[in-house]
């Protein structure tokens, strides 16, 4: 059995009484005050989510970019020194290995990915080099991650950071150094529907770091911790993707509503099975549900139209921000349309659902 991972930050959590559980090998914080509160605190003020357990992977050498846009469904030759792109990487029938983001530095390339496929995708990078001269260093234990999301993140971050979050463009980054000894860069994405950061510094500053973002008056200060149970719900009224629930080995990008994310004028791999599907006409796509009364739909649960089955929830919760239980789901194409009456089996019992455009939350401008 393999030995549970620990981040820079394990000690912090339990000293705030996290519930601490095992989450692709690593141990971390469900909740500390409760799901609900959390969820309502980020969007309302803004919250402070311990990501130090999805993979940081450097690529470097001179074929590393040609390396990347092989691997990637994106166009990262159109991204900017600075700038971050969301992207899958697919395997050769067109399924998603992972969904990722990779930034472009000066010297180098640097991609985020999820806990769950960290090692997966190593293996795979590995098989498809092919003699490329690319390196590729796994800077997951060495480096922290922390997310800071909400409507009040930037008058945190702000009065923080030495060069204002303000600067920074949606989807860019930027590197920063505080009283010329920590360096740590701040990518402004994430992954809740709210404005905020992603910042990323060495372990050795991630203990400094995290009391520092977290300096205030006590229970009323902006910025407070939130588990992975919130993080979960936040992302679900976003309308964002899981992978192991709404992507997988054996769905597909375009079906998945990624299609802007996927560049089929490029050769990478899984593009010949992508444009054939498309060429095809999906099958199946994802959609938003609400869903009547108060029981929440859980994954792999049947959705029904007329009593036959039409397809599978992916994802399912009580939304705490619209008070009302909603989901997301893949579903036969024609059953794919807003307004589409259809029904879910939740343990025996049918109930109403109504297909809805994802997402089911926007932030206020």
């Amino acid at each position: 059995m393999a030995e549970i991972k620990h981040t820079p930050f394990y000690d912090f959590h339990v000293k705030c009484g996290a519930k601490m559980v095992d989450f692709a090998g690593w141990e971390m914080p469900l909740l500390y005050k409760g799901i609900i509160a959390e969820h309502e605190h980020t969007r309302t003020k803004a919250s402070i989510f311990d990501v130090s357990h999805m993979g940081r992977l450097k690529f470097t050498g001179k074929d590393a970019e040609a390396f990347l846009e092989r691997i990637c469904t994106r166009n990262l030759a159109k991204g900017a020194v600075g700038q971050s792109m969301y992207s899958l990487v697919c395997n050769e029938a067109g399924g998603v290995l992972d969904d990722v983001i990779v930034s472009r530095f000066p010297d180098h390339l640097f991609m985020v990915c999820n806990a769950s496929n960290r090692e997966k995708l190593l293996g795979w990078f590995e098989k498809q080099k092919n003699g490329r001269n690319v390196n590729i260093e796994d800077q997951t234990f060495s480096t922290a991650m922390v997310a800071i999301q909400g409507p009040k993140a930037a008058e945190v971050l702000d009065s923080v950071l030495p060069d204002p979050l303000s600067d920074i463009k949606r989807y860019h980054f930027q590197t920063q150094r505080y009283m010329m000894m920590i360096s740590f860069t701040v990518f402004r994405s994430g992954y809740t529907g709210e404005d905020g950061a992603e910042i990323v510094c060495g372990n050795s500053a991630a203990a400094m770091a995290v009391n520092f973002l977290l300096k205030g008056d006590g229970e009323h200060q902006l910025l407070q911790p939130a588990g992975l149970g919130a993080r979960d719900t936040l992302r679900m009224e976003a309308g964002m993707p899981l992978y192991g629930h709404e992507l997988g080995e054996n769905g597909d990008p375009l079906s998945a509503g990624l299609g802007w994310a996927v560049d089929l004028n490029k050769d990478f791999i899984g593009a010949a099975a992508l444009r054939k599907i498309q060429q095809d006409g999906l099958k199946q796509k994802l959609v938003g549900l609400f869903i009547d009364g108060p029981r929440a739909a859980r994954q792999d649960m049947t959705v029904l139209k007329d009593g036959k089955p039409v397809g599978k929830v992916t994802s399912g919760a009580t939304s705490p921000t619209l008070k009302r239980c909603i989901a997301m789901a893949y579903v036969d194409a024609d059953c794919a349309a807003a307004g589409t009456v259809l029904s879910v089996d939740i343990r025996g019992n049918t109930v109403a659902a109504t297909v809805t455009p994802l997402p089911f939350y926007k932030r206020p401008k």
